[in-house]
């Protein structure tokens, strides 16, 4: 929607196509976005929607299946209702998927009191029984960053799966270990007030941070041929353009670590590209062609 809104102010004829399920859909509320703090995602977004549209821009309720190649006009996007758009240019922004932890009940309180981004919901939760579920590469990292809003902080994590360094991190922060494997949330009045271990013991916690492991949706840019980095993750310069002419990506699908705010920027930063790249090509097209001579 940011990109649009930027080329859409340019005189572009652009064409969001959003299939309607945002990551945050379960979110209440975001944060850490200047001037729209305590929104509610699909506020940001209607609102978002009616700017757009107040410049001309289109916005069509759908899924993209397929993106392609399509000389002259540049690609050809295909709709999951057979519609097909020609385009000179791309903008992918279609995000990641978070794979969680197999703990029961954990899908049916995600992004209530079971959170994953501590900027995000880390106020709202200050001060009380916190915990984290731990285990994976960069947990303890995770951890101690969570342990900001809360010195009443718990790490579970499987027994033996941690070093004598990251003990004794964990330790000099005030964080507690608890060691064993997590088999339910345990909900009263539908709140979290504990997580039940396999020896019975239950760890009083009101909210529990979990480290998801991010997998782009970029299938649609693997299939026009864009190039990965060495985790998989679509590369692009720092407008967003990938390595496939013609083609930008922004977001999520190309940054795991990009906030609401820093999306929106990143749609900005690609506009003004997308608008300077066009801009270039209708240049070079209207000036007039050498004459060529053929050799004798």
């Amino acid at each position: 929607m940011s990109a649009a809104l930027v080329l859409a102010r340019a005189r572009r004829r652009v064409v969001v196509v959003d299939a309607g399920r945002p990551r945050n859909a379960p979110a209440t509320h975001l944060h850490g976005y200047l001037s729209r703090d305590g929104f509610s995602p699909t506020e940001l977004l209607a609102v978002g929607r009616a700017e757009v549209n107040g410049y001309g821009g289109q916005i069509i309720s759908s899924t993209v299946i397929e993106l392609a190649r399509d000389e002259p006009a540049g690609f050809a996007v295909l709709l999951a209702s057979g519609e097909r758009i020609s385009a000179r240019r791309l903008l992918v922004t279609t995000g990641l998927r978070d794979e969680l932890p197999d703990i029961p009940g954990l899908h049916d309180r995600w992004a209530r009191d079971l959170l994953h981004c501590p900027y995000c919901h880390g106020y709202e939760v200050r001060d009380r029984q916190l915990g984290v579920v731990g285990g994976t590469p960069g947990a303890v990292r995770y951890a101690q960053i969570v342990r900001q809003w809360s010195r009443d902080l718990a790490y579970f994590t499987p027994p033996n799966s941690l070093t004598a360094v990251e003990r004794g991190q964990l330790t000099a922060r005030g964080v507690a270990i608890v060691e064993g494997e997590i088999t339910q949330l345990v909900i009263n009045d539908d709140r979290l007030v504990g997580v039940e271990m396999d020896d019975g013991c239950v760890v009083p916690s009101q909210a529990l941070f979990v480290p998801p492991r991010f997998v782009p949706q970029n299938g649609l840019l693997l299939d026009l041929g864009c190039t990965v980095d060495s985790h998989g993750w679509v590369t692009t310069d720092p407008t967003g353009r990938t390595s496939v002419p013609g083609v930008w990506a922004a977001g999520n699908v190309v940054d795991p670590r990009a906030q609401l705010i820093t999306a929106a920027g990143a749609g900005s930063a690609a506009a003004i590209a997308v608008n300077a790249d066009l801009v270039d090509e209708d240049v070079n097209n209207l000036m007039p062609r050498p004459n060529t001579r053929l050799a004798s």
